[in-house]
């Protein structure tokens, strides 16, 4: 069983290998790294590369894609290679997902269209631009149409061990989830926007202002 997961430049590295470490648990699950062209290319900060195996042109089906987000998605949304590749996919995929703003390339590849989807909280509006209806859901999944979005970078974790059990079953996707040791107990809770103070959201985008 094959994942795809798309490398580009300025993508967020959780959003990509949060799901890799999860899906990659499972022996009969692979997991390739495609992007424009072979070689490395640079996270959101441009701190960490990661390798891309193979350019989109060299994969064109895949039994799961994992579409991670990052400020980079924003220039996607307007690549129609890497849209036509998405839609090319997604013919024979049993699974199309997202990560974070990963949700806005499937949106513009018409994959969102009139459908519930989830983001991360600063995409909100430019999703639903695109056709979405947005959710404040940590996954939220469309299994006829057999569309998955996931919320901000760490739900990209929950979403993948859904589809451990989606492709594996339930015994799968909990000795992935022991395998990697997944038992959130945060010492804080201002994960989500609803639980963070005023103060808190207010330094959070003077950091995403930082980073832009």
């Amino acid at each position: 069983m094959l994942v795809a997961i798309p490398l580009f430049e300025r993508f967020t590295a959780l959003d990509a290998v949060g799901p890799y470490e999860v899906l990659q648990r499972v022996p009969s699950i692979d997991v390739v790294f495609v992007g424009h062209r072979r070689g490395e290319v640079r996270c959101d900060n441009g701190m960490l590369g990661m390798t891309v195996d193979k350019a989109f042109g060299e994969l064109t089906r895949a039994d799961v894609v994992v579409f991670p987000g990052g400020i980079g998605t924003r220039t996607l949304i307007g690549d129609e290679q890497v849209l036509d590749w998405v839609r090319m996919v997604h013919r024979h995929t049993r699974f199309t997902t997202s990560v974070c703003t990963g949700s806005l390339v499937l949106a513009a590849a018409g994959l969102l269209t009139g459908l519930t989807a989830t983001t991360h909280w600063r995409a909100v509006e430019l999703l639903e631009s695109l056709g979405a209806r947005y959710v404040p859901q940590r996954v939220v999944e469309h299994l006829p149409q057999r569309v998955l979005t996931a919320a901000g970078v760490s739900s990209g974790i929950d979403m993948a061990l859904r589809l451990v059990e989606l492709l594996a079953g339930r015994d799968a996707a909990e000795a992935a989830q022991l395998m990697i040791e997944y038992d959130p107990q945060p010492p804080f809770d201002a994960g989500a926007v609803a639980k963070a103070p005023e103060a808190t959201r207010h330094l959070a985008e003077d950091y995403f202002r930082h980073r832009s």
